[in-house]
This record gives structure tokens, C-alpha cells and sequence, in this order.
């Protein structure tokens, strides 16, 4: 029984991943569009992918990755969060600079540039804090409320960026993954009780 349980909670993370990746892959927007800004897509796709695993890994919620485990994945998972954010960014500056820098310096008309470029603010705020958590002597309360602050801001900007974007994902499994982005952020916190 637990097994078959944790074989359907992985089941469903594959496919909760998966389904809106081959659905953008199926896209014909992509027929008139250049490689760096596929990959830009789809790195912007596998970020909000991230943003999905790192509540389920913090909340210990994945089979087999609890307790140490779980948060040196949660670690790495933020890392690859990172890295893919940069390459969707750098491939939307690459294919239209005037449109990035806008984004960037919030004079962007489209409000799917504000909401992400705030997310992207604060994944790399996290980042910093992340790195530098030992040398500045955090508390593990002010760590604990400061990363939890970041992690809501990363999760709404996402989430709301996601679903305003009117580019290669697919409708329907686009919204399945930002409402599973928003559930699994917000069992996570209810779990560990983030707000005592």
C-alpha cells in the first residue's frame, strides 16, 4: 500500500511536469520562432516546473526524500531553479532586448512582465540569502520567516505570471500546474505551521 502510494505521488509529479511541456512542444507558435527563444520558453516552462518541487521537498511530501535528504534536494532543486531562470531571461534578452530591459526596470505596458520579473527579483534574493545564510548569522526564526516571505512572493509572481502569458503552454495544463504550484505552497506551510 505505501508503495503504491508513493509510486502514484511520483506518478503524478512526472505527469504534473510533463503534460505542460509536451503540450508546449506541440505548440505551432514554435514554428515561427528561432531556437534561443524556444529555449527561453521552455526554461521559463521548467521554472515554474521547480517552483512546483521545491514546497513538495521542504514539506517532506516526496517518497523517499524526507529529512536530510529532502533538504539537500530542496537545495539543489532551488539551484536548477536558478540556472533555468537565467537561461529563460538571457534567451528573452538575447531575442528582444528593448522588450527585457523594459521588463527588467518594471516600464514594461504587459503586466505578465511585472509579476515575473518580481518573482525573479526574489528567487534571487533567496539565492543570496541562501548563500550567505551562515556568514550573516541568521537566526533560524528571521532565516525561517525570511525565506517563507520570499518563497510566497516567488509562488504568486509565478503563478500569476504563468497564467498571464499568452505564449507556447497549452491552456488547460497550464492552469493545472499553477492551481498545483499554489496547493503544494500553501500544504507546505500549513504542514510545517510557518506562521508561529
Amino acid at each position: 500500500m505505501k508503495l503504491t502510494k508513493g509510486i502514484l505521488i511520483w506518478a503524478g509529479l512526472v505527469a504534473a511536469v510533463c503534460v505542460p511541456l509536451a503540450t508546449a512542444a506541440a505548440s505551432p507558435l514554435l514554428e515561427w520562432r528561432g531556437p534561443i527563444y524556444i529555449l527561453a520558453c521552455f526554461a521559463g516552462i521548467a521554472s515554474l516546473s521547480l517552483v512546483l518541487v521545491l514546497p513538495l521537498l521542504v514539506g517532506g511530501f516526496l517518497p523517499g526524500l524526507k529529512g536530510y535528504l529532502g533538504r539537500r534536494a530542496h537545495f539543489w532543486t532551488g539551484v536548477a531553479l536558478l540556472v533555468s531562470l537565467v537561461v529563460h531571461v538571457a534567451g528573452l534578452w538575447v531575442t528582444s532586448p528593448p522588450d527585457t530591459i523594459d521588463a527588467l526596470v518594471f516600464a514594461s505596458p504587459t503586466p505578465f512582465s511585472l509579476w515575473g520579473v518580481i518573482a525573479m527579483w526574489a528567487i534571487f534574493a533567496a539565492a543570496l540569502m541562501a548563500t550567505l545564510r551562515r556568514r550573516l548569522g541568521f537566526a533560524p526564526r528571521t532565516w525561517r520567516i525570511a525565506h517563507v516571505a520570499l518563497a510566497v512572493v516567488i509562488v504568486t509572481g509565478s503563478v500569476v505570471h504563468g497564467m498571464l502569458v499568452e505564449g507556447v503552454m497549452e491552456s488547460a495544463s497550464k492552469a493545472v500546474l499553477c492551481a498545483l504550484v499554489l496547493a503544494a505552497a500553501i500544504k507546505a506551510m500549513l504542514h510545517l505551521r510557518v506562521w508561529r
